[in-house]
């Protein structure tokens, strides 16, 4: 009996063997397949709340995007926070990479207005020191005025709807009354009674009456030239932030947050947590993410070449530093010339205001009132003596046009608006086509993976093999991965905003495209706008002084004006005089000790 027991024994001992076996194997099998790295990962990266990540893999889950056959780590609430998720993730990056750029338009943005700013001080006060060394009669009376254009020029550079012109005209209004008054006239208050009507008068008639020559018209014309460069480039870096701001909080598709799920999450549940994603995969799925961002490239290509074009119009060849050096001299020359032609003025206004003088009007021009400051030269070199010298009357008038120009910049201004605007240009080329690039910065780096073994979106592949589409909406019609039904309505209007604003500022400045490359610096300009070495007598001052702070380009350019001008002034005097001027007596003689020989040739 035992004999016959014995061979069941052995087939039923064979048969728990092998059902111990196949346990065992499935136990190593849910190990294998447990969802311990999925929760490890969805805790790191903080997708939601880790109770909702199972302990094991589901076999019946009912899931809207990462569907897939066989055991899933995945439910529909983690679905919901992977879509959070994802979202917050690639805003994030979008905002990391757009970030240099966004502050290098805010950043350039304050600088070049501190230094607008700086510019409009510094003229300022270099008129206020003329009005008060060399008019002061008129200076107190003056300088309320002089701080209101300067006020109004401020504004206008930032972008405030102020009309330099009108500006420009309005202070000349203003300073009629007190030119009349003090330097055509000087005691007619003393002799009529002086009111407001006199001094409206005057100002509404000051155009008309044309006292100060062309001297208004061309400060206003310059003015309005080199600062509306400087405010359109103000405005274009507004805009610029704008855009970006737009950028950086963009809305994303329900298409687009579920190409970017499966691209991203979709792998973890089945328990690959380390795979990347294959990069032409990951291009589609972010240039269907960014189809409308994208669309912005043209318009900002355009944008970026007329920020160049601006900055070039307004430092390139120191436009707006010049014309604010500009402003003390055109004031200058303007009060010269009311002097000069004061007789015909007073007859004018008499007549049309009906003022008098009380006292009968020589038409010989009256003596300017002058006042000759410690550092202005009186006289002229021996060897620039004329034989035949100009009536004292005349030397009087020339004293005060004698002053010279510090020459020898501050070493430590190591930025002027040429290196600044030099250093904004030089990083603006790396964002023309940022738009155009960013899926691809996007998809580089650690995200995504170019060897063998990658995610594909449904699987680990070698490779991704479907069709890698282009940039903008109309690229994304082939796109297998994310489809894209309509343009996003925010950054359409952001589009069409950008391109309005190209077109404005095209139409304002017509002659941009005209605008010449700067030329290389030259061999005594570095790029700190520091100059070579020079001794005191060839011109140069001390560092400290006020005007060393302007490159000496900028400073040589206004010298060379002056002096034509100054040779304009002596020949006005010469033919008022009735003077013969002979070989000995040439202008080219007539040098100034302020005016070293390098910059009058």
């Amino acid at each position: 009996m035992s004999r016959g027991i014995c061979p069941r024994v052995n087939s039923c001992g064979s048969f728990w063997i092998l059902s111990a076996v196949i346990f065992a194997a499935h136990l190593i099998d849910v190990d294998a397949y447990s969802c311990h790295e999925v929760k490890t990962a969805f805790q790191l990266r903080q997708v939601g709340p880790l109770h909702r990540v199972p302990e094991t893999p589901g076999t019946d889950v009912d899931l809207m995007i990462c569907k897939h056959q066989g055991p899933s780590c995945c439910t529909r609430k983690m679905e919901e926070s992977y879509q959070l998720a994802v979202k917050r993730e690639t805003l994030h990056n979008i905002q990391s990479y757009s970030y240099e750029l966004e502050h290098l338009i805010s950043g350039h943005s304050d600088a070049f207005q501190d230094m607008f700013q700086y510019l409009l001080s510094f003229s300022q006060g270099h008129l206020s020191s003329l009005l008060e060394g060399t008019y002061p009669s008129l200076s107190r009376h003056a300088l309320p005025h002089v701080n209101q254009l300067f006020a109004s020029l401020s504004l206008y550079l930032r972008g405030a709807n102020v009309s330099v012109e009108a500006s420009v005209h309005q202070f000349f209004n203003n300073l009629f009354p007190l030119v009349y008054t003090r330097l055509i006239n000087p005691g007619i208050e003393g002799n009529m009674m002086v009111g407001i009507e006199m001094g409206d008068c005057l100002r509404m008639i000051r155009q008309d009456v044309n006292p100060f020559g062309s001297h208004p018209a061309v400060m206003a014309q310059e003015m309005d030239e080199a600062l509306g460069a400087g405010r359109q480039l103000g405005l274009a870096l507004e805009e610029g932030l704008e855009v970006m701001n737009a950028t950086e909080h963009v809305s994303m598709s329900k298409e687009c947050v579920k190409g970017l799920v499966k691209m991203v999450y979709c792998s973890h549940c089945r328990g690959l947590t380390l795979i990347k994603p294959c990069v032409g995969y990951c291009l589609n799925v972010m240039r269907g993410c960014l189809a409308s961002v994208s669309e912005l490239d043209q318009p900002w290509r355009r944008y970026t070449s007329l920020l160049e074009q601006l900055t070039h119009a307004m430092a390139g060849h120191h436009s707006l530093e010049l014309a604010l050096l500009g402003v003390r001299d055109h004031v200058n020359e303007a009060l010269l010339y009311a002097q000069l032609h004061g007789p015909l003025i007073t007859a004018t206004v008499d007549k049309v205001c009906g003022l008098s003088t009380g006292a009968p009007t020589s038409m010989r021009p009256t003596s300017p009132e002058v006042t000759t400051s410690s550092v202005t030269s009186t006289s002229l070199p021996p060897s620039a003596a004329p034989s035949q010298s100009l009536p004292e009357q005349w030397q009087s008038q020339l004293a005060h046009l004698r002053s010279s120009f510090p020459l020898k910049p501050s070493k430590n201004n190591k930025h002027n608006l040429r290196t600044l605007s030099r250093e904004f240009l030089m990083y603006l080329q790396r964002y023309k086509s940022f738009f155009a690039a960013l899926p691809e910065m996007l998809c580089e780096g650690d995200n995504v993976v170019d060897d063998s073994t990658c995610w594909s979106g449904e699987d680990v592949v070698e490779s991704y093999t479907g069709r890698v589409v282009g940039n903008g909406l109309h690229a994304q019609r082939q796109n297998p991965e994310v489809k894209v039904r309509s343009p996003n309505p925010t950054l359409a209007e952001v589009k069409e905003r950008l391109e309005l604003f190209n077109q404005e500022t095209q139409e304002k400045f017509p002659k941009l495209g005209q605008m010449e490359a700067w030329d290389e610096l030259g061999s005594g300009e570095t790029e700190e706008g520091s100059t070579t070495d020079c001794d005191d007598e060839d011109g140069c001052q001390a560092s400290g002084d006020a005007l060393a702070e302007f490159p000496r380009s900028v400073l040589k350019e206004g010298m060379t004006a002056r002096y034509y001008a100054e040779r304009e002034f002596i020949t006005k005097l010469m033919n008022s005089a009735n003077l013969q001027r002979t070989d000995s007596l040439s202008l080219s003689s007539l040098r100034f000790d302020g005016i070293p020989a390098s910059l009058t040739k």
